[in-house]
């Protein structure tokens, strides 16, 4: 009976296991004050689908989205969002569900590359995306 419920147990793990293990993180890079997918960024997030779709395509997406630190905080959140949204709709374009995408917006508070206020690091004007268990910040 124990050996029953080991093997049992082992082809739950192979059924569950793959499903529940994190892909990813991915980064998309989007040019200097610009909200708009660029041919890169939408490889990347291509990508980021097809390994959605192939890893059984039920598990939790988060973007985040960032700038760097150029404008007010108030106008680099709006970017942010705008980058997340954008990124969600190419995702969802591709083909992961809406349903299982969030998205939030940090503006220039989590920056890839310290800088001071006033420098435009290419890295920091991105969108991150996470998948799987504990996905986001």
């Amino acid at each position: 009976m124990r050996r029953i419920g080991l093997v049992l147990g082992l082809m739950l793990a192979m059924q569950v296991g793959p499903a529940m293990a994190q892909i990813g993180p991915w980064m998309a890079f989007f040019d200097r004050g610009q909200d708009v997918v660029t041919p890169q960024a939408a490889a990347i997030l291509r990508s980021m689908a097809d390994s959605y779709r192939e890893s059984g395509g039920q598990m939790q997406v988060m973007i985040a989205g960032h700038t760097a630190r150029i404008g007010s905080d108030q106008a680099n959140v709006g970017l942010s969002q705008r980058r997340a949204a954008n990124a969600r709709a190419l995702l969802v374009a591709f083909g992961v569900p809406d349903g299982v995408i969030t998205t939030e917006a940090f503006g220039e508070s989590r920056p890839l590359v310290e800088t001071a206020d006033g420098v435009a690091e290419p890295q920091n004007e991105r969108v991150e995306i996470t998948v799987g268990p504990g996905s986001g910040w």
